[in-house]
């Protein structure tokens, strides 16, 4: 017995290594757990009453990959290259012993070594899928919801073992490829059908399965082991069928990650490199890349943001202690719109009753057919039950009628973006509720403090922003009034909770953070287009930048008389204080002078097919903004492109609307897709160096006009050589360098 794994032997000599990480609700591969598995290994092979060993969880999962917060101390400081390479290749070294007996390879072909098994009775991704590979036999439960998967590349890694070179030699090269470098994991019937798993079994008896294939096994070897060992459809760098796939392979890989990702071009090279040599030699050259990848700045950006502050807020670090935690069971939705309607679909999904109210029972109706549609699609692709979806629906109860609100625990309004609009509602549903019930706005422009004023308890007012498709995207901002106190906050994210999505929260202002931010990307690809530059590269240096489409394709989206509405609006509130832009031009001219409004109308920077057929940028666009003779480079477009997004990051958190770097990251990337290579806009000024990034918004200032002025605190951490993630906290404070 040891303090992760249960350690029993049964009659038959056989014994059973239970994974069960005490206090954790999943299995994950720890320092601990390691040391311990090793140590069941060693007494294993060591023991001649031992036949052989099943490895099963005693968790619903498997074994859910690596602790992210452990892999740092492989590349930290102070350690020697080769301390580190041995922290990198540990997992391998352990895997390999189990796998080989502790055998010599000529050894190991004449003797074989004790069998062990794998009996996967849940999900089984990263380390756990590795362990797993690593066993001579895997027996895995017949349930669609478990995934066998690799999902490393989703982290900036690669799986460090043993994932790039035993997933390729059960399955084939491209299919380890394609399954390595997107993430995406395995139901149990594929992966059996592919030859991950030997064989799929009933829940209850993946265990005896195991034990039985143990039983009647008296030595095992992998078959990467034996003489004459050949990959499923061929490896080397002379093989054609080999040399095509990494051609095609290389092409797409750089087609969908614009060399932004270097974990990618580092799989591939472990499949390459590894089809070339022996086993042992394989995964020593995969820990190499491991550890490059793990030692660069992509990787710990990546981890960071992606990984361990987005599970710290989902599991209420951003929550204000000292209130009871709050379920919300009777939600009142305001607008049936799309946002209206896709709230309404999320917090029924999550078991609450819903009121949605339009201005007509029709309208209202016409919002519930939004959840009516998403659940047509989850039954037909078999995603949900038709008796759940029937559930579903049966909570989202529409109206028309105030008087339906009264029993609500929560209202969130999302109707038209008008002052005037906004206050009604907000009075005739305040003249029903009750006198402690809290009020939220889904606005995503309008000031919360400013629409708190048609609340007679601004205290328990707030701002709750979703982003468009509510059903697919996983960011909520929540936005404080300067009123607003913190059993409202508390409430709003134990609601946000309620519906798995991922919080930030932000100090009020026009546009607040994600909005306001987001707005220059999509306004300086407007800028540029006013100034002569070619439209095509515009769009293509976004998008090799990072960032999921260009600016003028995702300002069409958005709607370009939108940003133009919002444009007068702000002008109008800040009066002399408003900084024109040069993207205004183009915004006023596409709006009033051509009609142009975005996809809404099917005419905006591209043009929109009526046939269906694929969008391409107008063609007229240089008759009405002349190309110049002289173009920038794409080094100088990617430039302005995310350092003007990363300045007005930093001026929001100046300006106190950020409460921590962080979620500043956390709100980019999930908000508005910014370049998720850099792990958001604060890491990436810190990966760039605050000096050298004050620098450069200096020079592009001089250059395009105040809007790159760095904020005064840029430049004071400059002086101080402070970072935002000097020492990991980034709430509230700076923090200096190491």
């Amino acid at each position: 017995m040891t303090d992760t794994i249960r350690y029993e032997t049964d009659a038959d000599g056989i014994a059973l290594l239970t994974i069960d990480l005490p206090g954790a609700s999943m299995n994950v591969f720890n320092e601990q757990l390691i040391k311990d598995l090793d140590t069941c290994v060693d007494k294993i092979l060591a023991d001649d009453a031992v036949k052989g060993a099943v490895i099963t969880s005693g968790k619903s999962t498997f074994l859910a990959g690596a602790d992210l917060n452990m892999l740092g101390s492989q590349s930290g400081k102070g350690a020697t290259l080769e301390e580190k390479f041995a922290g990198a290749f540990a997992l391998n070294k352990l895997f390999r012993k189990m796998e080989t007996g502790g055998k010599a390879p000529k050894v190991l072909a004449i003797e074989g070594t004790k069998p062990f098994a794998a009996a996967i009775n849940g999900l089984a991704l990263g380390g756990g899928l590795e362990l797993v590979l690593a066993c001579h036999y895997r027996v895995v439960a017949d349930d669609p919801r478990i995934q066998l998967g690799l999902p490393e590349s989703q982290v900036g890694l690669l799986p460090g073992g043993g994932g790039t070179q035993r997933l390729p030699r059960l399955i084939g090269i491209q299919a380890a490829a394609q399954a390595i470098t997107t993430g995406k994991p395995f139901n149990p019937m594929t992966a059996a059908g592919l030859g991950i798993v030997n064989e799929v079994a009933p829940l209850a008896d993946v265990v005896t399965k195991a034990k039985e294939w143990v039983k009647k096994t008296s030595s095992a070897i992998a078959p990467w082991d034996k003489k004459g060992f050949k990959y499923p459809g061929g490896a080397g760098a002379m093989n054609p069928a080999a040399v095509q796939t990494f051609i095609g392979a290389n092409a797409m890989a750089q087609k969908q990650t614009q060399h932004n990702y270097p974990a990618i071009e580092a799989v591939l090279s472990c499949l390459y490199e590894g089809g070339i040599v022996d086993f042992d030699t394989a995964i020593r050259i995969e820990s190499k890349y491991f550890l490059k990848l793990l030692s660069g700045p992509v990787a710990g950006n990546m981890i960071r943001s992606l990984f361990i502050n987005k599970q710290a807020v989902e599991k209420g670090s951003l929550r204000p202690k000292g209130f009871e935690r709050k379920t919300v069971k009777r939600l009142g939705m305001l607008g049936a719109g799309l946002m209206g309607a896709g709230v309404a679909y999320v917090s029924a999904k999550a078991g609450m009753d819903v009121v949605l109210l339009d201005r007509d029972a029709a309208a209202a109706e016409k919002g519930k057919d939004y959840s009516r549609k998403l659940v047509e699609t989850g039954v037909s692709r078999s995603k949900v039950t038709k008796e759940k979806g029937e559930a579903l629906l049966s909570r989202i109860h529409t109206t028309s009628d105030y008087a339906d609100l009264k029993d609500c625990d929560l209202i969130i309004e999302a109707v038209f973006e008008a002052d005037e609009v906004k206050r009604d509602v907000t009075q005739k549903t305040e003249a029903v509720i009750g006198k402690d019930v809290v009020f939220a706005s889904n606005t995503s422009t309008l000031p919360i403090t400013g629409l708190a004023k048609n609340f007679t308890r601004p205290h328990q007012f707030i701002g709750i922003h979703f982003f468009s498709p509510v059903d697919k995207m996983p960011l909520v901002e929540i936005i404080m009034g300067e009123k607003t106190d913190d059993e409202t906050l508390a409430l709003a994210l134990d609601y946000v909770s309620q519906i798995k999505k991922t919080p930030i929260v932000v100090n009020d202002s026009r546009g607040f953070y994600t909005s306001r931010c987001f707005g220059t990307y999509v306004s300086e690809g407007y800028a540029m287009v006013q100034e002569g530059v070619k439209p095509a590269l515009i769009e293509n240096v976004g998008k090799m930048s990072g960032m999921p489409v260009g600016p003028l394709a995702v300002g069409d989206e958005v709607a370009i008389d939108l940003g133009y509405k919002i444009g007068i609006a702000t002008k109008k509130a800040l009066g002399d204080k408003y900084v024109a832009s040069p993207a205004d031009a183009f915004a006023e001219k596409m709006v009033v002078e051509l009609e142009r409004f975005g996809r809404k109308n099917g005419k905006g920077a591209y043009v929109y097919p009526e046939d269906g057929s694929k969008k391409h940028l107008w063609p007229e666009l240089s008759d009405h903004f002349p190309v110049a003779a002289n173009q920038p480079s794409v080094d100088e477009v990617q430039s302005r492109l995310l350092v003007r997004q990363a300045v007005e990051c930093a001026r929001c958190f100046e300006e106190g609307v950020l409460i921590d770097a962080s979620s500043g990251d956390i709100g980019a990337i999930f908000g508005w897709g910014f370049a998720p290579w850099t792990g958001g806009p604060f890491s990436f000024i810190d990966t760039y160096g605050v000096a050298k990034f004050v620098a450069e918004a200096d020079r592009l200032a001089q250059a395009y006009g105040p809007r790159f002025t760095p904020p005064k605190l840029l430049r004071d951490m400059a002086a101080k050589g402070e970072t935002f993630y000097g020492k990991g906290d980034t709430r509230g404070r700076l923090t200096k360098a190491a």
